[in-house]
């Protein structure tokens, strides 16, 4: 890896990582002191619940829940910022702010906690954005989410969830966030890449579209001379007289 692309990687994961620290210190909290901050998520149409659009991603219900969220978060969100540095910060908040108000609308009431909404925000802005760029490096991205996440999809849907306490709001309000944003972000962020012979001068000023280039024109094809009859000669040879034996 060039020192340019270290750099580069290395400010990619410096948030995502930041991030992940402090959900797993606010466990630590919890676990310390025996306190539980779940008054602190997101209670829909309740002021009181409005402190959760900032701090319910935060907080977690128990180990495997913060885990199943840690490395998803941080894998995604590493990937926002190393591909879409110039929007990265954007989308990230945006997908943040926006699942959350919409879970504090059209919630269930009850707590909800966790940062499993951004992390379903994250994977649909990067899946959905490779497919409205029709770039390639974007769409490797697309197929990579894919990959590692598809099966994420499962969760939006409430009844294959019995459980109350699994917030299906927020998988689907990230969802949505994450396609919302993709196409507001379709013509900023990375650029398609370009080669060389795109860049050179004697190329400025050609118009692709001419009539008149030659590119444009038909190919005349010569008529091909009539194929003459296939002849085939036979030739026969003697078969040689066995010599007699003495």
């Amino acid at each position: 890896m060039k020192l340019h692309d270290r750099a580069r990687f290395s400010e990619s994961i410096l948030y995502p990582t930041l991030l992940v620290i402090i959900m797993w210190l606010v466990k630590g909290f919890e676990a310390v002191s025996g306190e539980h901050l779940t008054e602190f998520g997101i209670y829909p149409l309740s002021l009181k619940g409005l402190i959760g659009i900032i701090t319910a991603p935060f907080i977690h219900g128990s180990i495997a829940h913060l885990f199943a969220n840690s490395i998803p978060l941080w894998v995604l969100g590493s990937l926002l910022f190393y591909v879409y540095r110039p929007v990265a910060v954007r989308v990230f908040v945006l997908v943040w702010i926006i699942t959350g108000i919409w879970v504090w609308f059209w919630g269930r009431e009850a707590y909800h906690i966790g940062a499993s909404g951004v992390v379903y925000g994250l994977a649909s802005f990067l899946f959905f954005s490779g497919i409205f760029r029709r770039d390639g490096r974007t769409l490797a991205i697309t197929f990579l989410v894919a990959f590692l996440y598809g099966s994420m999809v499962w969760g939006i849907f409430p009844d294959l969830f019995p459980e109350k306490n699994i917030s299906w709001e927020s998988h689907l309000m990230g969802l949505i966030a994450g396609v919302v944003l993709a196409v507001f972000y379709k013509n900023q962020g990375p650029k398609p890449a370009r080669y060389k012979w795109e860049d050179d001068p004697e190329l400025e000023g050609i118009d692709e579209n001419d009539p008149e280039a030659y590119w444009n024109k038909p190919i005349s094809k010569a008529p091909k001379p009539p194929a003459e009859p296939l002849q085939i000669n036979y030739v026969y040879k003697e078969k040689p007289k066995e010599e007699e034996k003495h």
